[in-house]
């Protein structure tokens, strides 16, 4: 039956290895570096300390949970992927269902192009964008403030405005791309659906909420599991670019702080096991709002 489908199937098979490579050489075999969680890994050992240093079993884990940092650096983790969420799960969803009702085909490209335009901004470009536009020296935002007769703010330095920026720089970056996978959704919904509501009287919000939404739920569920797997995720290179020692109390989340334990302050062991931890809460979130998902109906992800 293998040899069959081989034969078959082989010109997609080939096709497909240049991938399978790539994920199992960079993906899959440096997930045997995990193990130096366990062990009292020395940097200067090399490769090789992976296998000759000293087991010390939960010791680094032991040492994260009882660590002043632990409740902030999860604290400070939920919070900004849970308002990443928040706002950033409707914010595509919303838009496409607004995008899908423009008729003016030429409005309609100049509003996707500025949309997705963010998308193909590298973070570093993106950070930099939301630097200048909150500087307090020469920034337009501080420039209004200083016109109405305010004071210039350090609105990156202060803990009260930092989150609020981030997540708003987040939603700015990903709105757009976002959209096209649901602008996609809505495309396969039957348009008799459509006429069919406008027969029986429907206005667009009942066509929106009766029609459309219903047909794009399970895209929405797929994407809302992946969303929650990422939970974990809080948006590790735009806050490394961003941050600053002054915010740290409500920036400093666990990438952020696996970093600079692992590559600033070279403790490998310590940052792989904190790493870890992590991971497996993400996994766990997975494989919870799957079950979720199918309890409620839909495919899920598997």
């Amino acid at each position: 039956m293998i040899k069959k489908t081989w034969r078959r199937y082989r010109l997609l098979y080939i096709l497909m290895l240049p991938g399978l490579l790539y994920f199992f050489i960079f993906c899959y075999i440096p997930m045997f570096g995990i193990v130096i969680a366990f062990k009292d890994f020395r940097p200067f050992e090399g490769v090789a300390g992976i296998f000759t240093s000293q087991w010390v079993g939960f010791r680094h884990f032991t040492r994260f949970f009882s660590s002043y940092y632990f409740g902030r650096l999860i604290g400070n983790t939920l919070k900004i992927s849970f308002l990443k969420l928040l706002f950033g799960f409707p914010a595509p969803i919303i838009l496409a269902l607004m995008l899908n009702e423009v008729r003016n085909k030429y409005f309609l490209k100049i509003t996707q192009t500025i949309s997705y335009l963010p998308h193909f901004l590298s973070t570093v470009v993106i950070a930099t964008l939301i630097a200048y536009i909150f500087s307090a020296d020469n920034g337009p935002v501080n420039a209004v403030v200083t016109a109405l007769g305010g004071q210039p703010v350090a609105f990156l330095q202060d803990v009260r405005y930092f989150v609020g920026i981030l997540v708003g720089g987040s939603v700015w970056e990903s709105v757009g791309w976002g959209s096209i996978i649901y602008l996609a959704a809505i495309c396969s919904i039957s348009p008799e659906l459509t006429e069919a509501a406008i027969m029986d009287g429907a206005g667009k919000m009942r066509q929106i909420w009766h029609v459309t939404l219903p047909g794009m739920s399970p895209v929405i569920a797929l994407m809302l599991i992946f969303s929650i797997g990422g939970l974990l995720n809080a948006g590790f290179e735009q806050i490394l670019l961003l941050y600053s020692p002054g915010v740290y109390s409500v920036a400093d989340i666990i990438d952020t702080y696996v970093y600079r334990s692992g590559i600033v302050d070279s403790n490998y062991s310590f940052a792989t096991a904190v790493g870890l931890f992590k991971n497996v809460l993400a996994v766990i979130l997975v494989v919870g709002s799957n079950k979720i998902a199918n309890k409620m109906g839909y495919e899920g992800v598997w």
